[in-house]
């Protein structure tokens, strides 16, 4: 995993996720006291060979009983296959992560494997299947529950492997179109870009689904690229996976900015450090922060641009 801990520079693309318009735009017009790096005559062009981790369940480690299947096999790899087989009708898995933060996943997908990361580090997790026992009051009963002393190999693993939220493997269009996006780039922060473009400007935002898209709905970024329409969570996955696929470490992550609930996401990319709120949807268009602030780790332009990240709030990270 040589390749993964080369990255060391990480710049993060934030999602206000509103039920509004999406427009898209170009990059913003905000810019730094420096200019942007130009490629150097002999410098080569980044390798746009996708790369997909796999994520099987291998069933070498196995928790449950006759319904209920959590693979813990791969825990090291930063994740866990879950694959229910019953018959209630409203089922839910919680993950209780040594960070103290507890994932909520509303099982929709009966009989088929379900990835889900583990992004809260080394130590010990909880996993919990619960079954409904009263629909209509929304009551829920432990059907299972175990704990996995989990050590994740490479801090990177979790955010470069496919997960219920970035669904991809090597026959997908977002695999095959990231590529594309990447193919004259010399760095990563060209591919971020190119991406940022493509789906800001081919993605036109579902106002018909936002109003009615339900608890726990699952983005599936390949149908959201052939629609060439979406939600925010759905601009957030295509990215994610388009990232992913191309070996620069991506976290979805969700939380406040203030009391507006949104999305965002992060990327790993080498030599910067993080740098919050890149890409922002204010609820009307979509900005991207001048590349040239990461380029060229401007932290003092970054701070004005952003400000100092007290309002954003993680709540959760896939």
């Amino acid at each position: 995993m040589s390749n993964i801990i080369s990255y060391t520079r990480h710049i993060s693309l934030l999602f206000l996720c509103l039920l509004l318009l999406c427009c898209s735009t170009g990059c913003s017009e905000k810019t730094s006291a420096v200019s942007s790096p130009v490629p150097a005559k002999n410098q080569e062009l980044r390798d746009n060979t996708p790369k997909i981790l796999s994520s099987e369940a291998t069933g070498k480690e196995i928790l449950g009983n006759e319904t209920i299947c959590i693979d813990v096999s791969n825990t090291s790899s930063g994740y866990i296959v879950l694959t229910y087989s019953g018959s209630n009708e409203k089922v839910k898995f919680q993950i209780s992560a040594p960070d103290e933060v507890t994932y909520t996943y509303l099982v929709t997908n009966y009989e088929e494997p379900i990835v889900y990361p583990l992004t809260g580090g080394n130590g010990t997790y909880l996993f919990s299947l619960l079954e409904s026992v009263d629909a209509k009051k929304d009551l829920y009963a432990i059907a299972f529950s175990s704990e996995t002393a989990v050590s994740i190999s490479d801090e990177f693993l979790p955010y470069l492997t496919p997960n219920v939220y970035a669904d991809f493997d090597t026959n997908c269009e977002v695999v095959s179109k990231g590529a594309e996006l990447a193919k004259e780039c010399y760095c990563d922060l060209d591919v971020i870009e190119n991406i940022y473009s493509y789906v800001t400007g081919n993605i036109l935002y579902d106002e018909e689904k936002a109003k009615s898209v339900a608890y726990g709905y699952i983005p599936d970024p390949n149908e959201t690229l052939s629609s060439g329409k979406g939600i925010c969570f759905d601009y957030a996955s295509v990215m994610t996976s388009m990232l992913r696929s191309q070996r620069i470490p991506t976290k979805l992550e969700v939380g406040y900015a203030g009391e507006v609930y949104h999305a965002w996401i992060s990327c790993y990319v080498d030599e910067i450090g993080w740098v919050d709120n890149i890409i922002e949807f204010n609820g009307e268009t979509w900005s991207l922060m001048d590349p040239t602030l990461a380029a060229n780790n401007n932290r003092s332009a970054v701070q004005e641009y952003i400000g100092d990240g007290s309002k954003y709030i993680v709540k959760y990270t896939y």
